[in-house]
Parts: C-alpha cells; structure tokens; sequence
C-alpha cells in the first residue's frame, strides 16, 4: 500500500458506506482469471480506493477507483499484476438511490454488459472475418458485475448492485469540457464508435428474427423511458421560459414552445418508439460527458460509458443528442452532414462485413436518415431541456442553447402543426 493512498479496507472514498476488501477484490479477480485452475492462486499485495469522480459529477452512481497489484501462484514469470478498476455503486443520498432503483438504471447497465455485450461479442466472432477479426466494442471492460433487486438477499455481498469496469484513464483517455464541447474529429471518433453497436446490434436482430426489445425486455421501454423525461422536461420548462423571457429576439421561440408544452410527452414517446426497419440497441444518453477519447498515432479515439438507459430504438435519436447538446453551434451547422456521412459509411460498412447489406435488405438509404435526424433534434431538445440547469448560467452554453433554438425555429422544428404532421 502506498503512503499516498488511503487503506483500502476502510471506508475511505467518502461516498459509500461499503467498503471494498481484500476478500471482495479475491472475488473480483477469480472470475476475471476464471479459467485458472486453482482460483485460490491469486494473491493480493496491496490494493488502493479513492473517489472515481468529482463530488456531484455522477447522479446514477456513487463511484470509486481501485488499483490492485496482485500476483499468481505458478506464473512463471513470477511477475506482479496491476488492474485499474472503477466500481459502480448505488447512491448513497436516499432520494438518488431511491430514483435509480425504481427506474431499473443499475439493472439495465448491469444487463447490458453481462447479457447485450457477450451476446454481441458471441455474434461478431460466430461471423468472423479477415475484415471482423479485430473488431472490439468501444466500451470499458467488465470484469464484475452483480445485481441485487432489494431486499431479496439477506447479506449480499456487497449490499446492493454494483459492476466492476476497467479504468480506462491510465490508457491516456480523456473527457472533455461539456462548456466547450466535441471538436470534429471528436465527433467524428463518437460517431464511428457509436456505429459499432448500431452496426452489430442491428445485424444480430436480423440474424434472430426477433426485435431486441424482445430478447432484451430489460431495456428502457418506450413507455417507461417517455415518463421518466417528460418529468425532466416539466422539471426543465419553467427554467427555459424564465430565461428565453428577457430575450427580446426569441420570442417567437417562447410562443413555440409554450404551444409545443402539451404535446411533449407525446413528441417524445412518439420519437423514442422504435421504427423499423432500423431499429436497433441506442444508447440514448450519447453525450460528450459520457465520453473519453484520446489520440493513437494521429487518430482520435472513443470509448462509450454509462448504459443506464440503454434503448431499443432509432440510431438517429443518439446521433442527435449529440450534435444538439455537444457540439458549438458553428461546427453543427458546417460539420453535421459530414459527421452523418462518416456514421453512415461506418455502419453500413461494418453491416456489409456482416453479410447485412443495408439499403438492399432494408430498403433504408442515407436520405432517409437524414430526414429521421432531421425529426431526432426535437427529442433532443426536450432531452437538453431536461437538464438546462447544466446550461444555464454558463455564457458558452446559454449561447450554444440560444442558436440551436434559432435554428430549429427556422427549420420549423418547433411548430406545433408540422411536428404532429412529422409523427405521422
């Protein structure tokens, strides 16, 4: 243990009553190495917790970083092991915990590395190719993860749901500042990275005949999922209109809204209902703060975090959640058809290595994509309207927000009429 980190077997972290122990990390790393003979041959020589995020940077998790060294009995190298770990915890704050529990987030997440990703992977090594042969997801790696419904153990171990992912930082991954948002090739990288799973998620509903929602019933439904953000959005609404109130040049934009209000939550449930033939896993809260990226030989990388609210869906509603909500209004504007070309070459790329030849077998093409990104931007305004208090008060962003509602009042996004004539 080093001078400079707290002991691990106490609570340290400031943000959980349950500590992490020696025998909990023995159980973690036994079925990391699970194919180890004798899973008792794993020895831990020193192992270090403190906070994996800034106070209130997290409202789903309460999270931690873990270093472990340990070592294995019969290496014959003889050499130390170290992992990096980020442990995802329930909140401790009742009202938090209370809210991720009775929405299944800690479930859903859970669900999606130990059934989606293995399922996934499964699919894309069963059809391997020369050109498939590489492929791995852009997300962190799991290496525990356990889900505990309530009060249904009577001394689980640990006492709620938690999942074990590896800590990409020391890898050179970064996040970036929301005020000052995505530069294009950061976009670019996300959009790439997001089309891996579209890509995947999509063939694999072929190959199985069945829509994913079915094979996945843990995922957000459509139902479930519009209440929780029309919720947001009531909460969001008041603060917009007294901000948009002593702007002279959006009123216009005010009046749209206030006739848009009644009609939210069917715009949303609307929006987020799957639409075949595309339909496929979005994630559905693809924004730049659930995002790392970092460069390798010139090129920008990006690996996805935070699946809490993992969907079946359209792709376009994540495409537009980001070029809404994380990128300046300059670069939306110049950049956005050049970022939906690059995903569109990248998912229909990676379907066509997977014997899924879009536009032919679907009959789907790139204009209608963009038509469906076109209609996506008001779900992801009413999404950004959920959480404009992370806006407000900034310059850079209240900015970013006043440009996009131009935009989108001069699209005609916010008209009452063509929105209930787009939902058609």
């Amino acid at each position: 243990m080093s001078d400079s980190e707290e002991e691990g077997s106490d609570n340290t972290s400031g943000v959980t009553d349950w500590p992490i122990t020696e025998e909990w990390l023995q159980a973690v790393l036994k079925e990391h190495h699970k194919d180890l003979s004798e899973p008792a041959a794993i020895t831990i020589i020193e192992f270090a917790v403190r906070p994996g995020c800034e106070t209130g940077e997290s409202v789903l998790s309460d999270i931690l970083a873990v270093t472990v060294t340990y070592c294995l009995r019969g290496d014959p190298e003889g050499r130390n092991h170290n992992l990096n770990f980020i442990v995802k915890l329930l909140p401790q704050d009742p009202f938090s915990r209370f809210f991720v529990t009775e929405a299944q987030f800690d479930l859903r997440e859970i669900k999606f590395y130990t059934q989606v990703v293995p399922d996934v992977q499964a699919f894309i090594n069963e059809n391997l190719t020369e050109d498939t042969a590489d492929f791995i997801l852009p997300i962190p790696k799991c290496y525990y993860a356990h889900y505990s419904p309530g009060e249904t153990e009577p001394e689980p171990i640990p006492p709620s749901s938690v999942l074990v992912l590896g800590n990409i930082k020391p890898d050179g991954y970064q996040s970036v500042d929301f005020a000052t948002g995505l530069d294009v090739q950061q976009a670019k990288a996300a959009v790439a990275s997001i089309a891996k799973l579209h890509a995947v998620s999509l063939c694999l509903k072929l190959n199985e005949d069945r829509t994913l929602s079915e094979k996945y019933p843990f995922l957000f439904q459509t139902s479930q999922a519009s209440d929780s953000y029309q919720q947001l959005v009531e909460r969001g609404l008041p603060q917009l209109f007294e901000f948009l109130e002593a702007k002279n040049d959006l009123k216009e934009v005010l009046n749209e809204l206030n006739d848009l209000r009644p009609h939210t939550k069917e715009i949303i449930e609307s929006l987020l209902s799957p639409a075949e033939p595309l339909a496929l896993i979005t994630h559905t809260d693809f924004w730049c703060n659930n995002l790392m990226f970092r460069e390798v030989h010139g090129s920008c990388e990006c690996v996805i975090l935070d699946w809490q609210m993992v969907t079946y869906s359209r792709p376009t509603n994540d495409l537009a959640l980001l070029l809404v909500s994380s990128v300046s209004a300059d670069l939306r504007r110049e950049h956005s058809e050049e970022v939906l070309d690059l995903y569109w070459e990248e998912l229909t790329s990676l379907c066509r290595k997977l014997k899924v030849n879009v536009e032919e077998t679907l009959g789907y093409n790139r204009n209608m994509l963009g038509e469906d990104f076109r209609k996506a931007q008001l779900l992801a305004l009413l999404l950004c309207i959920g959480s404009v208090d992370l806006a407000l008060g900034n310059t850079q962003m209240e900015d970013r927000l006043v440009e996009l509602l131009k935009d989108l009042h001069k699209d005609q996004l916010l008209n009452v009429a063509i929105c209930k004539q787009d939902q058609k």
